[in-house]
């Protein structure tokens, strides 16, 4: 049989096949995701759910001059098959290759890049907007998951876009799955709309029951329609999106090819807010990813026939997120008012394990990190010790919130923020490289990070003693396997850690970059260079008896961060240097520059910034040697530059 799937390198060959070819083509597809993401891992689940939906909307809609926007783009991996990637397919998400979400700079098909969650109807409105203005003629249509639904973001949208009125399709891809099981009211309004479907068939056999009785049948049927209306409001509550000024339909079955491509030629021409709302599969086609939902998000390489992740035979450390875990519910056990706040993510940020335990004190807000926020501040203000686990990429979207709802009254909120530093795959939406700097900046918030998974947990105890706002920032991934500490101890605030003297410089570092700065301490001090590391533990407040130290004329100070540069710990050390009076001394910071750091592994994207033991020693080498021009404080200013 002709593999029909490689004879479509853009949606215009998709649109010369006859329906009937299109049930292929989707198998087609899902082999190929199967596949590759079988090889190299990747967004899964979401994907296979989505592959019927894709191929009815680029079958039907005009595109790249008709405008699908997708929200999150977690699930676009259909879209780009088609969309001429398909050779390029094999490369998702590897460092080089193609981007596992829209990439405006990849293809005139991504129409707008996201990584975070509910931002397609705002954009997609955006779109519309411009479009009208400049009097075109073409169709928006924004495709948004019922977890991204719950987002404060996609209702503002969806507000906003029932006020204009404006010609716009919002396709709601309901799998009752975001990356967790979905919580909160929304989606049970969407659960009950699908249970009203009862209500609409019913309708629809008697309104056909009454047009049919002679002389009073169009009476009826208008007397009807206010009855109607009150039972409507009464047990239907798909009404919401009407009363918001949409026209609604659904909800439809997903994966019924066929039916969607009637649904969206009938209604493209809708001159209005319109919103569809179809039910789709999580790993739809794949046993093993409709069996287990949660797991087929993101996956690493597996087999396919067992569906199991392909583990290497080494013992592995255990990760940050599982030592975060334990000792949370190990300090949980002993004070009652610690309470646990995550944003739709119980199992990547191990509060799963949390909630099991203490059901009544782990609380999943859904894709709503704003409100997770402010409501950890509510908490803290009556005594309880809120602590909000969330990536540190995703706080980034309750910037305000951290700084007026917590920071401001000085509440004590933990904030514990996995993925700190560089992701891996994901990309630019998803590293975790400005919350050093963006948390430093207001007044009461301690920041902190951990060397390795023993001092993690030692800071969790600490987090919750300081009184004040609390950020603990650490990365994805295993740990170093150093010793555990069986007890666990309060760290001094703002103190450092000598971990290796030496004369000839020294290194400030941070977090997961400072095992690796002592390494390279190490092997230059085979050379005959002796370099001192400090081991920072806070970016705020910073260690003044260690800087006045280490910080003295014609000293050389090199800092090393898993962050930006611009506003992170080597800014916040020459700062306070300045601050000090140190006068004459020379830095180096090496970090992440002004740029975004695009996706691929972690070690070659650490091994890019010389965020690993040979580039710091390298670096220290060229700065000590005069190779690498130094930023250095003359007089209170900085004269120097990089590089």
């Amino acid at each position: 049989m002709t593999r029909l799937l490689e004879t479509i390198n853009y949606p215009g060959d998709l649109r010369k096949l006859d329906r009937s070819q299109l049930t292929q083509v989707a198998q087609e597809m899902r082999d190929m995701i199967i596949d590759v993401v079988s090889r190299v891992g990747g967004h899964f689940g979401g994907n296979l759910g989505i592959v019927e939906l894709t191929l009815a909307l680029h079958y039907v809609f005009n595109t790249p001059k008709d405008q699908i926007v997708f929200d999150t783009g977690h699930q676009s991996y259909p879209h780009k098959l088609i969309t001429g990637r398909r050779e390029t397919f094999p490369t998702i998400r590897q460092h080089g290759g193609i981007s596992g979400f829209c990439k405006r700079e990849e293809s005139e098909y991504d129409v707008f890049n996201a990584g975070h969650a509910s931002t397609s109807i705002s954009a997609a409105l955006g779109i519309a907007v411009a479009r009208d203005f400049r009097e075109e003629d073409f169709n928006v249509i924004a495709v948004i998951g019922d977890g991204a639904l719950s987002g404060g973001l996609a209702l503002e949208g969806l507000n906003q876009a029932g006020h204009l009125k404006r010609k716009l399709m919002i396709v709601l891809n309901d799998n009752d799955m975001s990356i967790s099981t979905n919580v909160g009211a929304m989606s049970g309004y969407l659960n009950s709309i699908i249970k009203g479907q009862r209500y609409k068939l019913a309708k629809d056999l008697a309104r056909g029951i009454m047009e049919r009785v002679p002389l009073i049948g169009g009476k009826l049927t208008e007397f009807a329609a206010d009855v109607e209306q009150i039972m409507k409001h009464m047990i239907v509550p798909g009404t919401l999106f009407e009363e918001l000024g949409f026209k609604y339909l659904g909800p439809y079955d997903g994966h019924d090819l066929e039916g969607l491509i009637d649904i969206f030629e009938a209604n493209k021409d809708y001159d209005g807010p319109l919103l569809i709302h179809v039910i789709t599969k999580k790993g739809k086609g794949y046993t093993h990813a409709e069996d287990k939902p949660i797991w087929s998000h993101g996956v690493n390489p597996f087999d396919m026939e067992t569906g199991e992740s392909k583990k290497s035979d080494k013992v592995q450390p255990p990760t940050y997120t599982a030592v975060f875990a334990d000792v949370l519910v190990e300090l949980a056990r002993h004070d009652p008012k610690i309470v646990a706040i995550t944003a739709a993510m119980p199992e990547g940020t191990g509060l799963d394990k949390f909630a099991k335990i203490f059901p009544k004190r782990m609380f999943d807000v859904g894709i709503a990190e704003e409100h997770g926020v402010t409501f950890c501040g509510g908490m803290a203000t009556q005594g309880m010790k809120p602590i909000a686990a969330i990536y540190s990429t995703f706080l980034q979207r309750a910037f305000d919130q951290v700084f007026h709802d917590v920071a401001i009254m000085d509440l004590p909120v933990v904030f514990a923020l996995d993925r700190g530093g560089i992701a891996g795959a994901d990309g630019p939406t998803h590293h975790g490289i400005y919350d050093m700097a963006y948390l430093r900046l207001f007044p009461n918030m301690i920041c902190m990070a951990p060397k390795d998974e023993n001092e993690l947990r030692h800071m969790v105890k600490t987090a919750f003693e300081t009184g004040h706002p609390t950020s603990l920032r650490y990365p994805r991934g295993n740990g170093f396997g150093v010793q555990i500490e069986p007890e666990l101890r309060s760290l001094p605030v703002g103190k450092g850690e000598v971990m290796r003297e030496g004369a000839d410089a020294a290194i400030f570092a941070i977090g997961n970059e400072v095992w690796p700065a002592v390494h390279a301490a190490e092997s230059l001090a085979r050379e005959g260079l002796n370099v001192a590391v400090v081991n920072a533990r806070f970016i705020k407040p910073l260690d003044d008896a260690l800087i006045t130290r280490y910080c003295n004329p014609d000293s050389k100070i090199i800092t090393v961060e898993e962050g930006s540069l611009a506003g992170g710990f080597g800014s916040a050390i020459m700062e306070r240097a300045q601050e000090l009076g140190v006068r004459d001394v020379a830095f180096h910071r090496i970090g992440i520059p002004d740029e975004y750091v695009h996706h691929g592994s972690q070690d070659v994207l650490r091994a890019q910034y010389d965020l690993h033991a040979e580039g710091i020693a390298r670096r220290v080498r060229e700065f000590v040697n005069g190779t690498i021009k130094a930023e250095k404080f003359t007089a209170g200013t900085v004269v120097g530059i990089r590089r």
